[in-house]
């Protein structure tokens, strides 16, 4: 993808990446995290090569994604736009699942979720009562996009943040902002962040440093790896924007070492991000 010039460019960028994705095709979405214990790389391979054989090449995109929580069911797959869930599928179901669903819209029973209450199977995602009253805020992207291509991020209005923040914050309105939302560290202390970065920025010295702790030290903590490993772009997004508004010129991601999905996808988003420039010095009022 072409290095980014201006704000404008990343909407126009944007705009392009869904006039493309416009052609509507079926999609599988396979978790290629927590899944992959369980043989997940094969089925997304089995399935790639049914969609070839079975003649739907550039009509099906078989995505792998980030975690799409209900791992006790692993490996599992979504499929759009019929908002299917299949559950504990194995290489050898993709035949059937091109075959019935892709081509035929066919539900298979036996791959479908069962109410341990009822018995029945239940097909739709959105009817699972694992999912059923979730809303996600933090994990809305993750099992969506394609964590290692930036384009899944654009499209789904990524790096916007910044750029508005950028064109139309001062620093310390963009303070205020955080410190009326509310918000507040995801670990033991609480802390609220608003406070946090206006300490922060009123702090005499330089140069200052943005830190994102991904350790998950606490016990039993899960509030990171699933962000890192599914939507690593959002975390980058994120420290820029609180690397401008309390002047820090440089940041660090501390992830811990039996996280290598999330030092893999972290990696590649960096390489991305330096890439394309979407939080690069061609915006006006950025420092870093």
């Amino acid at each position: 993808m072409e290095k980014l010039q201006s704000i404008g460019q990343l909407e126009w960028i944007r705009n392009k990446i869904l006039a493309r994705s416009k052609t509507a095709r079926t999609v599988v979405y396979v978790c290629m995290t927590g899944c992959r214990a369980y043989g997940a790389a094969a089925v997304k391979e089995a399935l790639e090569e049914e969609v070839k054989r079975q003649g739907l090449a550039g009509q099906v995109e078989v995505r792998g994604t980030g975690c799409h929580g209900f791992c006790a069911k692993a490996p599992v797959i979504a499929i759009d736009p019929m908002g299917v869930q299949y559950q504990e599928v194995s290489p050898e179901d993709a035949i059937v699942i091109v075959a019935d669903t892709l081509k035929n819209n066919r539900l298979i029973d036996r791959l479908a979720y069962r109410d341990p209450s009822t018995l029945q199977s239940v097909f739709y995602l959105n009817q699972i009562p694992f999912y059923k009253k979730q809303v996600k805020r933090v994990l809305t992207r993750c099992g969506r996009i394609d964590p290692t291509q930036i384009e899944h991020y654009l499209a789904a209005g990524g790096y916007q943040a910044f750029a508005q923040t950028l064109s139309k914050l001062s620093p310390a309105e963009v303070i205020a902002e955080v410190t009326a939302s509310k918000l507040r560290g995801r670990g033991g202390a609480g802390f609220a962040t608003g406070l946090k970065w206006k300490f922060t920025r009123e702090a005499a010295g330089h140069p200052k440093y943005i830190v994102c702790n991904a350790d998950e030290g606490d016990p039993g903590a899960f509030m990171d790896r699933a962000v890192l490993e599914g939507d690593p772009h959002v975390v980058l997004e994120g420290m820029s924007i609180g690397a401008y508004a309390i002047g820090a010129d440089v940041g660090y991601i501390y992830v811990r070492e039996e996280y290598p999905i999330a030092i893999e996808h972290l990696t590649i988003a960096l390489a991305q991000s330096k890439e394309t420039r979407p939080v690069g010095r061609q915006y006006p009022g950025n420092r870093f």
